[in-house]
């Protein structure tokens, strides 16, 4: 690996970090700069998800003033987002890449809808709630959803922060910092569990990773610093043009 490689990778890294931590999708700037070095997708796919697990960790930490209050919520969807996690690396390491191909554009269009129509829903969900007083039932539907998106997350996991951060802010009271700061853990609860199923099983390249996750743990306190300051019609406009920006970019590759 060249000096340029290496900042290559760090700076790489850096945004990453940055916007997982705002937004998500930060793997659409890791992943082609691992290819670009000379690493096979798959190893690519491998070493990033190590890689930027540190800045999912730093990120959630520069949002924990957000976290007041939700911890009992967090633990139980981050278990969720664990074993979603486990199964999505399972998957990449036994399944062909094509077989996920067509889902993924789907589900960031499902997610960037949500963006748009989720203050409506919102709504109708919280007088829901109040009329049938079952929060519980809420928050086990969306284990399975958080689930759900652990495996996507495991597996690739671009787009992963905007698909988690849609169906948050609807499920869940509070604005969509709340949201973010919740959706913070459960990446790095998804990207955790699916890094040691990679480390025990598969190949990594540490030093591509540790570039990534040096940049990357910077990131995630620019993207704490930064997103808590956007408010929230911005955030919705800032979630929406990142999830277009990730369909395009993964539709052309």
């Amino acid at each position: 690996m060249t000096w340029a490689d290496a900042l290559l990778l760090l700076v790489a890294g850096t945004a990453a970090g940055t916007i997982n931590t705002v937004v998500g999708s930060g793997s659409l700037v890791t992943f082609p700069a691992l290819l670009a070095v000379g690493l096979p997708p798959v190893l690519a796919n491998v070493t990033n998800n190590i890689g930027v697990l540190p800045g999912n960790i730093s990120g959630a930490i520069g949002y924990r003033r957000e976290l007041r209050g939700n911890y009992r919520v967090a633990s139980r969807l981050a278990i969720a987002s664990m074993i979603g996690g486990v199964l999505g690396a399972l998957l990449l390491l036994v399944l062909p890449e094509e077989i996920f191909a067509w889902v993924v554009p789907v589900l960031i269009v499902l997610a960037c809808v949500l963006i748009v129509v989720g203050p409506r829903l919102k709504q109708r969900l919280a007088a829901r709630r109040a009329a049938v007083g079952a929060p519980g039932a809420v928050t086990g539907k969306l284990s399975v959803g958080v689930g759900l998106t652990g495996v996507y997350g495991g597996y690739f996991g671009a787009a992963q922060g905007v698909i988690l951060l849609s169906v948050l802010s609807i499920a869940l009271p509070g604005g969509l910092q709340k949201a973010n700061a919740l959706k913070n853990v459960l990446a790095a609860s998804a990207n955790g569990a699916a890094a040691v199923v990679f480390i025990l099983i598969s190949d990594v390249d540490w030093p591509a990773a540790a570039l990534v996750a040096v940049g990357a743990v910077i990131g995630g306190q620019i993207g704490a610093r930064v997103g808590r300051r956007i408010p929230d019609l911005v955030y919705r406009v800032v979630v929406l043009a990142v999830g277009v920006l990730a369909i395009v970019h993964i539709v052309a590759f």
